[in-house]
This record gives C-alpha cells, sequence and structure tokens, in this order.
C-alpha cells in the first residue's frame, strides 16, 4: 500500500513538473514571437547610434543619450523612471592625433593609424619626437631599464593571444599592457608609450580604451596612443630594419573636472514584491570615435525592450523588472558604484542583476552567479532555450557595472552572445550601426527577456 502511495506521489510531481514546463515554453515562445516581429531594438539603436553617435561621459552627447533614454522607456511603458546622478570624469580627446614613422637614409616618412587612449594627458604642442623601444612583456621592459629606455618612447607590441577560443580571456592577458603601460614607462624614463590595439583583426582601425596612471610607480604621466594592428605591423617591421628610426606622437587630449551626468532607470513595479528588483542593464556611455553601436548601444536597447514586452503581452511581474542605462563604464564606473550605493540607502533587495556588453551579436548562453542557488535554477531552464541555440548555461557570471551590486551579494549573470567578433569593432571608429545585423539583436534581447520572466516566476 504504502508503495502504491509513494508511486502516486512521484506521478503527481512528475505531472506537475511537465505542466510548469509546457507553460514556460509556451511563454518563452510568446515571448521570441513578440521580439522577433514588435520588438523596437533596431529601431530604437538606429536613433541612438546615427543621431547621438559616440558619447564619452561628461560630453554633451552623452547629455543627449540621457534625455533620450529617460524618453524612450517612458515610451517603452515604464511606471515609472527616474534619473539617478553621478559625477563622471570629463576627459577630451581633441583634435590632433598623429602617429609619424621617420626611417631610413634618405628619410621617409610614413603616417601610422593611431588614436589616443582614454584618460591620456597630451602631448606638448608640436607632439614628441624620438626613438622607439619595442617591448613584449613587463617583464622585458624592467630587464631593459632606464639605460635602454630613458629618452625614448616604449612599444608594447602586445597581440591578444588567438588561441583562445572565448575572445574574453584573450582581452584580459593584454589589456594591461593598454591600462597600466604609461606608468611602467615612466618609471624608466620614457617619454611617451604606444601599444598594439586589443584586437586580432588585421585591420587599420586604432582601439582606444582606458588607461590609468599608477603615480605609486611614477609621478610622470606620460601621453600613451594605440597603434592599428596594420600600424602596429608596420613599425615593428620597420624597427628590424632600421633601429634608429624615430616616431612623432602628437595629441591634445585633456581631462578636466568632473561633471554632474546620470543613470536613467525605468521601473516595471512588482505586483507582490515591490521593493524586491529584478535588472538588465547596459552602459549608455561610448567611445567617442565610433558610434558606440554593440559597445554597449546594443545592450540598452535589448535592456528597454523588456519593459515593451510585459506591457505589450500583458505580463503583471511578481518582483519589480528595472532596465538600467548605466553612465560612465568606460572611463570610470560611476554609474555602477552610484546605483549599488542607492541600493543600500533604499534597502532595496535585488534577487538578479543581469548585463548585456557584450555586442548585438547571436546569442549563445548566460554565465550565472552560483550565489543564492541561481545558477542551478537556470541550469535547470536548459531546456526551454535549447530550442532558441541558447546553450552554454556557465558558472560565474557578471559585469563591470554590476560588479558593485555583486560585492553586497547579489547574484549576477552575464548575458553571453557570440564573440568572435566582438573585437573587431570594440572601442573602435568602425563601431557603427551597420554592423549590426536585425535579427542577432532582436534574438539577444528575447533571451534576455526569457531569462528575467523565468527569474521572476521562481
Amino acid at each position: 500500500m504504502k508503495q502504491k502511495k509513494l508511486i502516486t506521489l512521484l506521478f503527481f510531481i512528475a505531472s506537475c513538473s511537465y505542466a510548469q514546463f509546457e507553460n514556460d515554453s509556451i511563454a518563452l515562445r510568446k515571448l521570441y514571437d513578440y521580439y522577433l516581429t514588435e520588438s523596437k531594438c533596431y529601431k530604437n539603436l538606429e536613433y541612438l547610434a546615427t543621431k547621438i553617435g559616440g558619447r564619452i561621459s561628461g560630453s554633451k552627447a552623452a547629455e543627449k543619450a540621457v534625455l533620450w533614454a529617460k524618453q524612450t522607456m517612458l515610451e517603452a511603458g515604464a511606471d515609472t523612471v527616474f534619473l539617478q546622478p553621478c559625477m563622471v570624469p570629463h576627459w577630451e580627446r581633441g583634435k590632433t592625433e598623429r602617429c609619424k614613422l621617420t626611417f631610413g637614409k634618405p628619410q621617409i616618412e610614413k603616417q601610422l593609424k593611431a588614436c589616443a587612449l582614454g584618460s591620456s594627458v597630451g602631448t606638448p604642442k608640436g607632439g614628441i619626437k624620438a626613438r622607439v623601444i619595442e617591448v613584449k612583456s613587463f617583464d622585458e621592459l624592467d630587464k631593459l631599464g632606464e639605460k635602454a629606455v630613458k629618452g625614448k618612447i616604449v612599444f608594447y607590441n602586445v597581440f591578444m593571444d588567438p588561441r583562445h577560443i572565448y575572445t574574453g580571456e584573450a582581452y584580459g592577458e593584454s589589456v594591461r599592457y593598454r591600462w597600466g603601460g604609461a606608468s611602467r614607462a615612466a618609471k624608466y624614463g620614457a617619454l611617451g608609450c604606444v601599444v598594439r590595439s586589443m584586437s586580432t583583426a588585421q585591420n587599420d582601425f586604432p582601439h582606444t580604451g582606458n588607461m590609468g596612471y599608477d603615480t605609486t610607480i611614477s609621478k610622470t604621466k606620460l601621453p600613451a596612443m594605440a597603434l592599428s594592428y596594420v600600424a602596429a605591423d608596420v613599425l615593428s617591421e620597420s624597427l628590424k630594419k632600421d633601429p634608429e628610426l624615430t616616431l612623432t606622437m602628437e595629441t591634445d587630449c585633456k581631462n578636466l573636472p568632473e561633471v554632474l551626468s546620470y543613470n536613467v532607470i525605468g521601473q516595471l513595479n512588482g505586483s507582490e514584491k515591490r521593493n524586491e528588483f529584478i535588472i538588465t542593464g547596459g552602459h549608455l556611455d561610448s567611445w567617442d570615435n565610433g558610434q558606440g553601436a554593440h559597445d554597449d548601444g546594443a545592450g540598452i536597447v535589448q535592456s528597454i525592450e523588456i519593459l515593451s514586452a510585459y506591457k505589450k503581452l500583458g505580463i503583471k511581474p511578481r518582483h519589480s523588472i528595472r532596465a538600467v542605462a548605466f553612465m560612465n563604464e568606460e572611463n570610470g564606473l560611476a554609474g555602477g558604484k552610484a546605483y549599488a550605493l542607492a541600493a543600500i540607502q533604499n534597502h532595496e533587495k535585488h534577487i538578479a542583476a543581469l548585463e548585456t556588453d557584450a555586442g548585438g551579436f547571436t546569442p549563445r548562453g548566460f554565465n550565472v552567479d552560483t550565489l543564492n542557488g541561481l545558477y542551478k535554477s537556470v541550469k535547470k531552464w536548459e531546456p526551454l532555450f535549447r530550442p532558441y541555440f541558447v546553450d552554454r548555461i556557465d558558472p560565474e557570471g557578471g559585469g563591470a557595472d554590476i560588479s558593485p551590486l555583486e560585492k553586497q551579494g547579489v547574484p549576477c549573470i552575464g548575458f553571453e552572445p557570440d564573440g568572435q567578433r566582438y573585437f573587431d569593432y570594440h572601442h573602435t571608429a568602425d563601431d557603427t550601426f551597420d554592423k549590426i545585423n536585425k535579427r542577432e539583436l532582436e534574438l539577444g534581447a528575447a533571451a534576455i527577456g526569457a531569462l528575467l520572466y523565468l527569474i521572476d516566476k521562481k
């Protein structure tokens, strides 16, 4: 008799689980149908990228982007939209960016494609002209020391390792030369530094990105530039033929006083747990040399679209859902820090935080924190995502803007689209709207919307 009751109970549990799976599967199909037929992601991104364009923190374009995001969230159907203040850096690139190679007898001059690194100081008027010392690592620079480096321009010829299948790992290994190269070079008396762009794309677009000055290493702040992949190859090959060649760097970039800016937050009020939040976000700022389409306009419009999807489909979330347009991810993270601080001050409980900041490419999966059992829950839903080719649910997720929340114990998620082309465009003048595929962008938005739907229901 006991065995019969146990079998009946197991059958009941299995039936309930199957029914729940079927219900969730139908709900996800409806979400995907909406995103693939009614979504405004592509149209919204076209406006942000082409009408506002590059929007570095502190710029007039960033101010316009804040107003645009607020209006777009209201039109998407947010119950409330508010601006969250934060003080942000104000760096200006300036109009002058020149890098010139002089070599051979008789002397030949060749212009190299290069751009200033974010937060760099400018050169003196007329630029810096000096011989070049090429290094492949900080260890090599340290071994050469002051005798070989003083009075020269240091060239960090460090490649992103193409053996990494996950391109973000290669970027993480090489980006330290962009960030800390200037101070390490200044320690030995260098006059400036140039770095190979953080990319595997063999083209002539230089990649900017932020750098910093570590005054514990050197008080001197050197100007720093990035060379395109092609320009770095030219410089390296030219040095083999003529070690005495000279490089001229000229920029007029400058750092100005901080200015007031804002995160933009659109909220759908929870029907049961209004002060418990599930958020999806990207960063509204972008580098000034392109349109910021993949980095991170795509993440912004994907996040905003969840507001429209819920409203159009009549979904009433249990928890409050937020789309967050963070300000100042590229050169300071002021927006992410301001959001996390406000969460503490307002006694807000965050159930989960997702960041989409890897481009508008075909979705592949999610990286999910193991905190509070979130990874186990999402992994359990893997079969629901399989029909949509979202088949990677891996542990340990997050993103730059939500990292301050993660330190507070909030389980974080990183949306992972296909990353093979991301660093072709990342931080370049080539990160433009025409590089966006409409269907890929919408499929990514649908995957994010579907995951937040399931988290809200659990």
